[in-house]
Formats: structure tokens, C-alpha cells, sequence
């Protein structure tokens, strides 16, 4: 069994859903696994981490308009403090979450033809840098 562990920091982002699939394959190596699971856990609670499709940029900008409708930031809310954009961003953070588990095949992500891993960041104007933590185990 062979395990790999590395926590990265995802730069700063606009709010928005974003492609991070080739920037964390970049800094993590998995050749040594040929079958099995990594995980990625992001350590915030104002952004989250998603599996969808990676093609067509109208999906992104599709994602962000229909997760505000959901959480609006007029809404009211008790937890404000940190300004009216936190608690809706805490709120989408718990809706799409803070891990994905993908499988590891031959040494590379096992995704579909379509798939990419996004950082949504979900505060307003930029966001902050995210630490996102690879682990990934598996038969070399």
C-alpha cells in the first residue's frame, strides 16, 4: 500500500466556480498508484470543492447564478459579522461540501471525459488563498 499526503494552497479567486483540475494534478504526483482512492479536502468553511463538467465555461457562470438564487445574500440572517456575504457562504459551503473521493487508475484520476474537480469560492470579490489536502492511498 502506498500513500501519498500533500496540503496545497490554491491561490486567491474571484467569486465564482473554478476549474482547479490540472493546477493540483500539477503539484501532486500519483504514478506510484496504479488502483486507488484520492481525496481532497478543502479546510474552509466559505468555499467548497465540486466534481462536474469541465468543458463549456457557460456551466460555471450557470453554477454561481442558481447557487445565488438559492442562498441569497438579502436574506436575513443572524451570523453576520464578518459582513452580509458570510453566512450565505457558509450556507453554499455545507451544500455542495468539503471533500471528493475520485479513483486513481494506472497512476492518474479516474474521471470522466467530462469531469474536473472546482473550487467555489463563495465570498464576495476575491476570495482568500484555500488550502486544499490530497490524500491518496492505494496498490502500486
Amino acid at each position: 500500500m502506498h500513500w501519498i499526503q500533500e496540503e496545497l494552497t490554491l491561490e486567491a479567486r474571484e467569486r465564482g466556480f473554478h476549474l482547479v483540475t490540472g493546477e493540483v494534478m500539477r503539484a501532486v504526483d500519483l504514478s506510484a498508484i496504479q488502483t486507488g482512492v484520492a481525496h481532497f479536502f478543502l479546510k474552509h468553511t466559505s468555499a467548497s470543492i465540486t466534481l462536474n463538467e469541465n468543458a463549456s465555461p457557460d456551466v460555471r457562470a450557470d453554477f454561481e447564478r442558481h447557487v445565488r438564487r438559492l442562498v441569497p445574500e438579502d436574506a436575513h440572517y443572524e451570523h453576520t459579522v464578518e459582513g452580509p456575504d458570510d453566512m450565505p457562504a457558509h450556507i453554499k459551503a455545507s451544500m455542495l461540501g468539503s471533500g471528493q473521493s475520485v479513483p486513481i487508475s494506472g497512476g492518474a484520476l479516474a474521471l470522466g471525459t467530462w469531469q474536473g474537480l472546482y473550487l467555489c469560492e463563495h465570498r464576495t470579490g476575491r476570495g482568500r488563498p484555500r488550502t486544499l489536502v490530497v490524500t491518496a492511498f492505494g496498490e502500486e
